[in-house]
């Protein structure tokens, strides 16, 4: 038996974020990232619109990019406080990845974070209240997800959570918000969402449910990412809702090395963070090359390739995603990332426990390739360096 799960509703096009006046409730908690939706105009909207429904309403500004344990408890002790009966996030993956977890303990103040790192282990929501969702980058789709990530900074690891449990009740798929996001971000979070569909595609639970949405959504992002970096606002919509398109599909096929890669590596290094869409534009041709040893991968990556009217094989899908980063100015290695800020010494010396992280993240299960801590280390070798994967 296999599950499918979405959102029960989600409202898209240009100004769908009235549809808050909708909800039926009696107190909003809004949570927020940095002030960029405060400077938009975007925050007032979302809280006029939440009064008009009859709402009372507490804001919880300030998440920060890779939200952290204890900004976490520290919502979530403030829901405990206030007892709404909607929750709403508003911004990129970070506010939204956050409210989902602050969401379980408020819910639940007794359980552990060690509890809800073990994939679909969350207890039963909506005991006090539902969630939406409205972001404002064109990435993540957390807002259609099963999923949220969440940073140890003390241990430097990232925790992706996972059940069907923190999707959304409302996803407000708005592409006005998605208009104010700098060209580089823009590139990231793009990157982003195709990794997010060409993994799910090949992933080891792709279905007839999961497959139609994430070749869609790589046709959508191929055809406009480019142009949504360079700033045509209607590439822009259309981005938004392919990233959306594109985490419907992930959300129910999960993902794949990629991403355990991004987690893992995201955090660890002294000298800064590794963006996680950067992170994953980098990783995804090596991955791609790993993958595609195996035959039905192989097929899989031909078939993506064939859809976007490449020569059917894996080398013409990665040649595609290697020209993408190029126009969108991502590095092609670690050691080239924002100037070389990952020092290769801390690199080498932490590579067999970042390598043994990956291999037992979450997303490393569903990859249709299975790999060792020695061969992720081989593949994060080739990853800093930008060598040729021959294993």
């Amino acid at each position: 038996m296999a599950r499918f799960t979405l959102p029960r509703d989600l409202y898209h096009g240009k100004g769908c974020l009235d549809a808050l006046k909708t909800l039926k409730g009696k107190k909003a908690f809004v949570v927020v990232g940095g002030g960029s939706m405060k400077r938009f105009g975007f925050l007032d909207k979302v809280e006029n619109y939440l009064k008009e429904a009859g709402m009372e309403v507490q804001l919880f500004e300030g998440v920060e990019p890779d939200p952290s344990v204890e900004t976490v408890m520290k919502g979530a002790k403030a829901m405990q406080s206030f007892q709404p009966d909607w929750i709403v996030s508003i911004g990129g993956g970070s506010p939204i990845d956050a409210a989902k977890a602050m969401w379980t303990f408020y819910e639940y103040p007794d359980t552990t974070f060690e509890d809800l790192c073990i994939p679909f282990n969350f207890p039963a929501l909506r005991t006090k209240a539902k969630f939406c969702a409205i972001p404002s980058t064109s990435g993540t789709a957390t807002e259609v997800t099963a999923f949220s990530v969440i940073t140890d900074y003390a241990k430097g690891i990232k925790y992706p959570l996972a059940d069907f449990n923190i999707t959304p009740d409302v996803a407000i798929v708005d592409p006005e918000l998605a208009e104010t996001m700098p060209a580089k971000l823009t590139a990231h979070t793009g990157m982003d969402a195709i990794t997010h569909a060409i993994e799910a595609y090949v992933s080891t639970l792709n279905c007839d449910y999961t497959d139609p949405l994430a070749l869609h959504a790589i046709k959508m992002v191929s055809e406009n990412l480019i142009k949504s970096y360079n700033g045509d606002m209607d590439a822009r919509g259309k981005m938004h809702n392919a990233q959306c398109l594109a985490g419907m599909a992930f959300s129910n096929a999960l993902l794949g090395i990629v991403h355990s890669m991004a987690h893992k590596t995201g955090a660890a290094y002294s000298g800064g963070h590794i963006v996680h869409g950067c992170a994953n534009a980098m990783y995804l041709p090596k991955v791609i090359k790993y993958n595609a040893k195996d035959e039905t991968a192989a097929a899989r990556y031909a078939q993506i390739a064939a859809s976007l009217g490449l020569e059917p094989n894996a080398d013409a899908l990665i040649k595609h995603i290697k020209e993408m980063n190029k126009a969108l100015n991502i590095p092609s290695s670690i050691k080239e990332y924002e100037g070389g800020i990952i020092d290769e010494k801390e690199f080498l010396e932490k590579l067999p426990k970042v390598a043994e992280l990956a291999v037992g993240d979450a997303c490393t299960g569903s990859n249709p390739r299975t790999i060792t801590p020695e061969v992720m280390e081989k593949l994060l070798y080739c990853c800093y360096y930008d060598t040729e994967v021959t294993f």
